[in-house]
């Protein structure tokens, strides 16, 4: 059933928006703009070329405060959050028992407590069951009265850089607290575009100031939930709910970079039974860059077949890529037809569509390393 307008939350950035144009369409239980004026097209290859201010403010933020909160945060995920240093950020995996994603996050080091940033989608459900596994002494603090806005694009730190100076030192994955604009603002170097970035989380109520003297800076639009779900594919990044979800294990995600080294001696994780036995004797499926051939785009849930043969998996992410400038999409195969170059069929519409397995990128990153 579509959810009705009265049940959507909005951003902080809602009247801004609706100012700029923007074509607001559900998700995740939120208003979002799916894009403004420029089109998808448009924005998306800006994003590529200069800076693309994105609101990204549905997604839940926390905090973790107390003492030992790295190493219980461990009890939830297979990073090794300890080893994290102080104005750092790193990438996770929330597990369940049974060896699925619960979901995928960030957590920064923030010196006196850690910072969470969680997918909106499964933010209630991912705050419970992190609160759930805290020893006394360690708080969860929901942050809901914060907006996260990011800035993307190879000028996109050269531009906040003409506000903050001390933003164009970060490297890629780092964080600090910001005065910009006014605004005091926790910033990381960081996005989901494959492009150089930050993003940014200031107070709800001076996100509308924050973001309008972003976008008043040279060569900085706005974009939307569109132009960041193709940036994102062509960066060969999973989409929660589409790539990944309870079903699916970090070695048939090939996320198994995601696991710390320690966390594989120790075998101490949620769901560890199940990743050690697929790391050793391998996973029933493997997730994989395809590229149909021709100009057709085959969309997410689209069977996959071998050559004239058998079902042997489906793609759970897909659409056109405007840098690519081609049709490419991402899904799950058996082993056997997981090497890269190997010829499936995508079955759309009941027609075969002839395609190969890719690697991914299909864009090369450009993170400041």
């Amino acid at each position: 059933m579509a959810e009705s307008s009265e049940t959507l939350l909005e951003t902080p950035l809602a009247s801004l928006h609706s100012e700029l144009g923007g074509r607001m369409v559900p998700f995740a239980g939120y208003s979002m703009p799916v894009q403004y004026a420029a089109g998808i097209m448009q924005e998306h290859l800006h994003c590529r070329a200069a800076a693309s201010l994105f609101d990204v403010s549905h997604m839940g933020q926390a905090e973790l405060v107390g003492e030992g909160a790295a190493a219980a945060l461990e009890r939830v995920t297979p990073a090794d959050v300890q080893a994290l240093k102080p104005g750092r950020q790193r990438y996770g995996l929330l597990m369940t028992e049974a060896g699925g994603i619960l979901d995928d996050f960030m957590v920064a080091n923030l010196g006196d407590r850690l910072f969470l940033v969680v997918n909106a989608s499964r933010k209630h459900v991912d705050l419970p069951y992190i609160q759930a596994a805290l020893p006394a002494g360690v708080t969860l603090k929901p942050l809901p009265d914060r907006a996260l806005v990011a800035l993307q694009g190879p000028q996109a730190v050269a531009a906040i850089a003409t506000l903050a100076p001390g933003i164009a030192d970060l490297t890629f994955m780092g964080i600090g607290s910001f005065e910009i604009a006014g605004v005091k603002a926790l910033v990381s170097r960081s996005g989901y575009t494959g492009e150089d970035g930050v993003e940014m989380s200031v107070p709800a109520e001076q996100a509308e100031r924050f973001a309008r003297a972003l976008l008043a800076l040279p060569g900085v639009q706005p974009a939307g939930l569109g132009a960041r779900d193709s940036l994102r594919l062509e960066a060969g990044l999973c989409l929660y709910g589409n790539d990944i979800d309870e079903t699916t294990s970090p070695v048939e995600a090939a996320l198994t970079w995601s696991i710390g080294k320690r966390r594989r001696t120790e075998w101490n994780f949620p769901g560890a039974g199940r990743v050690r036995e697929e790391l050793a004797n391998g996973a029933k499926r493997l997730r994989v860059g395809i590229k149909p051939e021709g100009r057709q785009p085959a969309r997410g849930h689209t069977p996959i077949h071998a050559p004239g043969g058998a079902a042997i998996g489906e793609i759970t992410s897909g659409g056109f890529g405007p840098t690519l400038n081609g049709p490419m999409a991402m899904g799950y195969v058996a082993p056997e037809h997981a090497a890269d170059g190997t010829a499936l069929d995508l079955m759309v519409r009941g027609k075969a569509l002839a395609a190969r397995v890719a690697p991914t990128p299909f864009v090369p990153h450009r993170y400041a390393r």
